[in-house]
């Protein structure tokens, strides 16, 4: 899993170690992005804002929500799925990394063959939704991307 404030370059650090473990080593990867402004993909993903899983769910209902629906494959066969939000001041954004992250096991879309499985997570938020990949035991490493200022060490702390 990859934390870091907000601006502070995690989903580049992630997309790029992703792009480089693809290409250079044949690795398998599958990028969940946990970011309610759904750009933990868009490099992957050749600039194209990918629609959300939570924007799926939204407008289609939880039925109809499939992996072949939200997941999109991108630069070196990398698999890409945002989890989103809640529309902005309404709801809890860390309760749709649990719902989006639920939705994929269920879907059977972190399959045996991946080599890895990179959530890129907001981390200057305070809540419990967005500990779930290093609270459930679902990120075994993680990385916290922090410059010297101040709150980029504060919300690695937290």
């Amino acid at each position: 899993a990859f934390y870091g404030k907000g601006g502070i370059g995690k989903s580049t650090t992630q997309q790029n170690t992703a792009a480089a473990m693809a290409h250079f080593y044949g690795k398998k990867i599958f990028i969940h992005g946990c970011d309610p402004k759904a750009d933990s993909t868009r490099l992957i993903l050749g600039g194209k804002p990918q629609d959300t899983l939570m924007d799926t769910l939204r407008l289609e209902g939880e039925d109809k929500v499939t992996k072949e629906k939200v997941m999109k494959v991108g630069y070196s066969s990398i698999r890409c799925v945002e989890s989103g939000g809640p529309e902005p001041g309404v709801g809890c954004a860390g309760r749709g990394v649990i719902t989006a992250i639920n939705l994929m096991e269920e879907q059977g879309a972190y399959t045996e063959d991946l080599d890895f499985v990179f959530f890129d997570v907001l981390g200057d938020v305070v809540c419990g939704g967005f500990a779930m990949p290093i609270r459930d035991g679902k990120a075994q490493e993680v990385y916290i991307v922090a410059s010297g200022e101040m709150m980029a060490i504060y919300a690695a702390n937290n």
